[in-house]
Formats: C-alpha cells, sequence, structure tokens
C-alpha cells in the first residue's frame, strides 16, 4: 500500500470517527431531553397520585343529621363552556361571538348573577353551602382540525389560564356561601385522544386534569372539597337524596321530531337501571352535552356559555342565549327553586 493510500485511509478513518462522535453526542443530547421529560412527567404523576390520595369524602354538611327546615342547598351546573374556541360573528349571521376575553366575561357575569338570583330573587335563604357541578367540556379541544386551527390557544396555555379563572368562580362561591363542593366530570371534547374511550376515560380528559389543577389550589381550605372520580359519573348525595353527574355523550340520537327528548329519557332510565342494580340510586341526574336548558325534578340538562357557533347553524339546530343551570334543594322537598343563569351582555362584550 503507497503512502497516499495510507494518508486516504487515514482521513477516511478520522472522517468516520467524527461522524460518529457527532452520532454520539447528538444521541446524548436526545437522552439528556427524554430524561428531563420524563422528569417531569414523573413529578406530575406524584402530584395526581397525592391529590388522589388526599382526596376528601364528602362533606358532612351535604347531610346533616338534623337539617333545619328554613335551609337549603345551592346547586350549580356549569359545563360546555368550550373555552378558548373563536366563533366568528361574520359566519353565524351575528347571532353569537366567542373568545378567550368574551368567555372571561361570560364567567364573570355568571358568578355575579348567581349572587344576585340567591340572594335578591330568593332573599331570606340561610344556605348551607353550595354544590358547583363541572358536567365536562370545559375545553373545545383539538380533537378536530378546525379546532385546532382556529382555538385561541393551545391546551397547556388553555389550562394555566382558565385553572386560575375557575379557582376565582370557586373563591368567589366560598366567600358568598362559607362552603363549597365540587363535583366534576370528564365531557367529549377534552380528551387526549382522537376517539373516545371507555378505559382511562377521566384520566386522559383536560377536564379531568383541571379539576385536579382547582382541587391542588384549595388544598389547605376545609371550607372548600371535591369529588373528582376517575369514572364518567359521580354519585353524590345532598340531604340524602342521591344525585349523578355525567356529560351526556353517552346517550345517542336525538334528531327527528322527538328531538333530544328520546336519547336523554333512555339514558336516564339505563343509569338508573343499573345504580340500583348495584345498591345505589339516584332522584336527579344532571348532564351537559346537549347546549339545551332543560330543568324538570327529576333531570337537568345544562345549556352553554358558548352559545351558537358555526357548526351548531350549519346543523340548523335552535338558537338558545348562554346560560346555565341553577337550583335550590331543601331538606325534606328536594329541588324546590329552579332558574336559568344568563351569562351573556352583548354590549359590554362588544360585538
Amino acid at each position: 500500500m503507497s503512502l497516499a493510500d495510507d494518508l486516504n485511509l487515514a482521513n477516511f478513518d478520522a472522517n468516520k470517527a467524527l461522524r460518529y462522535k457527532r452520532q454520539r453526542d447528538d444521541l446524548q443530547h436526545q437522552l439528556e431531553n427524554v430524561t428531563k421529560e420524563l422528569d417531569a412527567a414523573q413529578k406530575a404523576l406524584r402530584f395526581i397520585e397525592s391529590t388522589q390520595s388526599a382526596a376528601l369524602e364528602p362533606p358532612q354538611w351535604l347531610s346533616p343529621a338534623k337539617p333545619k327546615d328554613s335551609n337549603a342547598t345551592l346547586a350549580l351546573l356549569l359545563s360546555d363552556t368550550h373555552f378558548d374556541e373563536v366563533v366568528n360573528p361574520d359566519e353565524i349571521h351575528g347571532l353569537n361571538a366567542y373568545n378567550r376575553e368574551i368567555a372571561t366575561m361570560r364567567l364573570h357575569k355568571w358568578g355575579t348573577n348567581v349572587v344576585k338570583l340567591s340572594r335578591h330573587y330568593l332573599a331570606g335563604i340561610k344556605y348551607d353551602g353550595v354544590v358547583l357541578m363541572l358536567g365536562g367540556d370545559t375545553f373545545s379541544g383539538d380533537i378536530h382540525e378546525e379546532l385546532a386551527e382556529t382555538n385561541e390557544d393551545s391546551m397547556l396555555g388553555s389550562l394555566l389560564y382558565w385553572s386560575e379563572q375557575i379557582c376565582a368562580s370557586v373563591d368567589l362561591l366560598q366567600r358568598e356561601f362559607r362552603k363549597v363542593h365540587v363535583v366534576a366530570v370528564p365531557g367529549n371534547h377534552g380528551r387526549t385522544t382522537r376517539k373516545p374511550r371507555a378505559k382511562m376515560r377521566a384520566k386522559t380528559n383536560f377536564d379531568w386534569l383541571l379539576a385536579k389543577m382547582v382541587e391542588r389550589q384549595f388544598a389547605g381550605n376545609k371550607a372548600v372539597t371535591f369529588q373528582v372520580p376517575e369514572s364518567a359519573d359521580c354519585l353524590f348525595h345532598i340531604y340524602g337524596r342521591g344525585h349523578l353527574l355525567t356529560h351526556g355523550d353517552q346517550a345517542r340520537g336525538g334528531g327527528g321530531i322527538g328531538g333530544i327528548w328520546p336519547p336523554i329519557m333512555r339514558l336516564r332510565a339505563q343509569k338508573m337501571q343499573r345504580y340500583m342494580a348495584t345498591g345505589g340510586s339516584f332522584s336527579t341526574l344532571w348532564m351537559g352535552h346537549w347546549h339545551q336548558l332543560i330543568q324538570t325534578p327529576g333531570m337537568i340538562v345544562n345549556g352553554s356559555l358558548k352559545g351558537a357557533d358555526e357548526y351548531s347553524v350549519v346543523m340548523g339546530f335552535s338558537y338558545e342565549e348562554p346560560q346555565q343551570a341553577f337550583s335550590v334543594i331543601a331538606p325534606d322537598k328536594g329541588i324546590v327553586w329552579q332558574a336559568p343563569v344568563f351569562c351573556m351582555d352583548r354590549k359590554r362584550e362588544g360585538w
């Protein structure tokens, strides 16, 4: 072998060694990034496990041994807020507008109108506390391409902002009514998977994570308690009567002359049969999903904070002003008063 061949071979080996060194450095850098992400994921997992282990049982005030006849509990359903979805009024004939700024205004108006209804329209009632039900679809999510393109923020950004706003709403209720019990179930829009799933339905949903973030914020406050199960339903009791919270997306159908009544009545009957067969029962079923406020003693279907959007207009659904369910529950009578909490102020929202 000639000297030139030796030099070429040496250069080849040197270039090969340099290339391997660069590959090694790249892999080392990737490993460091993966390690950092794993550490962050483990910290998040430890936090979630700690909040689960510290989960509180339903508070005593929900089912006192000897409730006073003059007392009552306020039951509020907050669902289908679809935070950070953007609705363009030009696309729906000016029927509605929605974005983060407007949603913040509507959430604030919801809180002030809850106080107005309970304190001014129903003066004289002494409230034992408030049950706040978070009924799912807190976010529109990014499971659909058009939502991912038009939402105001990423899901992580939305979680950060709206967890603070929900905490502020819970704080308002606690200051006004002294005790708050928060019950939460996941909706269908906040899921992290493209297709709905049965296994790990709650823990793969941003609605569940937001509720856990709010629970963590109030961990040291004994006046604010939480029920955030890993299931699609949550059964709780007020004055000894069972109440069941679910999102409502398990119901199928809703078209034709009967509207949403056949599927939601079937859903109620199915759940009633299952819970009675397993040793539980409920007098009232609470759900969201349908964006239509229906209030009866045995079933409450919630409206939407978002209101009309492009999908509802294209599909020809009826218009309903943004509103949420409000109920007063008495010890011996159950639900004795129901009303809508209107949330929209078009002039202030500026559209």
